[in-house]
């Protein structure tokens, strides 16, 4: 999780602050200040947002990539025209949230297309329900998916990644790599999309009995930056 003055993590704050810059008798205008990757905003990372000995996908030196003026490369600037694709949600969550550090495998994705009717092919958003929030609860090791999930998500031809929880924190082996951030992000090129809220959308899913939808993420066309926030839409 990312900590700044601004949305410190010691204490219950959110993620966008707000503060009026005019209210004249007719226009009212404002500041917003966003922090990207906070844990209680869903947000698109940018390819880099991460990096792994000194350099950004596909392996440009960090240093010349992430400048104080913004990022020259691999930046939110490849999501400006948005993304449109088949969505499938993964609902591992269906009897209760997964056990405390709990390692997700392709064994669970499988059992959840079976179980649920729902194939993942190549192309399309994978949406996973952990039943976790975000934010890392004191004192209790998360959940998280496993480089063997990651794996599956690369055969399978995953196009985008969107999760209630992603990595486990703390990682679910000592030294262990960041799946989702480390590999799928920062090796295979794979958007994520973190801080997913998907309890109203398995909701509908059970109801319907339909697991797949069309998948829509259109972020500001703002440039430069290592994520942006997002409200993805699911529509059936």
């Amino acid at each position: 999780m990312i900590s700044s003055p601004f949305a410190p993590t010691t204490v219950d704050v959110s993620p966008v602050q707000h503060m009026m810059a005019h209210t004249g008798v007719a226009v009212a205008a404002d500041w917003m200040l966003v922090t990207n990757h906070h844990a209680k905003s869903t947000h698109l990372d940018a390819l880099a947002h991460w990096s792994r000995d000194g350099d950004v996908y596909p392996g440009r030196p960090r240093g010349e990539v992430v400048t104080p003026a913004g990022v020259t490369h691999a930046s939110s600037a490849s999501f400006a025209a948005g993304i449109v694709t088949r969505g499938v949600l993964l609902d591992l969550a269906h009897q209760g949230p997964l056990p405390p550090a709990y390692a997700v495998t392709s064994r669970d994705f499988e059992e959840a297309e079976e179980r649920q009717g729902a194939e993942v092919r190549s192309g399309d958003a994978l949406v996973l329900r952990l039943g976790w929030p975000s934010t890392p609860v004191p004192g209790t090791p998360t959940p998280g998916i496993s480089l063997d999930a990651v794996r599956w998500m690369h055969r399978r031809g995953v196009s985008v990644c969107a999760a209630d929880r992603g990595d486990a924190h703390p990682p679910l082996e000592p030294g262990e790599l960041s799946p989702l951030h480390g590999v799928a992000l920062g090796r295979m090129a794979m958007p994520l999309i973190d801080a997913a809220e998907l309890d109203d959308l398995a909701a509908l899913c059970v109801e319907l009995r339909r697991y797949s939808f069309l998948l829509t993420v259109a972020p500001p066309r703002i440039h430069g930056l290592t994520g942006v926030p997002v409200n993805p839409i699911a529509t059936f």
